[in-house]
Order: structure tokens, then sequence, then C-alpha cells
């Protein structure tokens, strides 16, 4: 599963290569790579090396701190969602109810997350 940073460093890259009116093969081959290369970039599947982030920069003209503008919004938003799940689930009185809601969470998220007994 991509992380947070990576997914919004690759959507800064999309819109300013879309607002650059460039296309994912435009970049990629200023920069020696397949497109589709760029389009893990976007999705935020494939990381972007600190070297790579400064050269497309150069590319899009924009400092290279433009990929994270916007990124502590993310995260608070982030946390106050997790934080109100937790307390939506813990506000459940009937244990089996509580149980399989969250196995059901686990399962939806693809997570292995053991938990101890309550």
């Amino acid at each position: 599963m991509p992380h947070s940073v990576d997914v919004h460093v690759g959507r800064q890259l999309k819109n300013v290569r879309t607002l650059r009116r460039l296309s994912q093969t435009d970049v990629a081959r200023r920069l020696g790579l397949s497109f589709q290369q760029i389009q893990k970039y976007e999705l935020g599947s494939n990381r972007i090396a600190a070297s790579r982030l400064y050269e497309l920069s150069n590319i899009l003209d924009v400092s290279t701190s433009y990929f994270f503008e916007g990124l502590d919004d993310v995260q608070t938003t982030q946390r106050d969602e997790s934080v109100s799940i937790v307390n939506a689930v813990a506000a459940i009185k009937d244990e089996k109810v509580r149980s399989r809601v969250l196995t059901f969470i686990e399962d939806v998220a693809g997570a292995n997350v053991s938990r101890r007994a309550s």
C-alpha cells in the first residue's frame, strides 16, 4: 500500500504536469524513463527519489518544496478520520458486534493486525 506522502507528491506531480500541458510521455522522455514510470510516480505506487524530484522540479519549473505543499493538511485530515473511526468502534457496546466490525475493517484494509483480547 502506498505511503500517504508518496501519494501526495504524486498528485502534486500530476497537477503541475497537467498545468504545464505536458503528457506523461513528455516528462518521461526528459528523464529517460518510460511513461509507465511517471504513471507509477503519480499514483504514489513508486516513491520518487530526491535526485529525481530535483530533476522534476527543474523540468516543471517549480521548487522542490512545491511537491510537499499542503501535506500537513492531508495528514491532519487522515489523523482526524482515524480518531473518528476508533471512537466509533469503541462506542459499540456489544463485544461480538465490535469484533465483527474490527474484522471487517481489517479485511477491507488488507491489514493483518493482531489484537489484544478485550
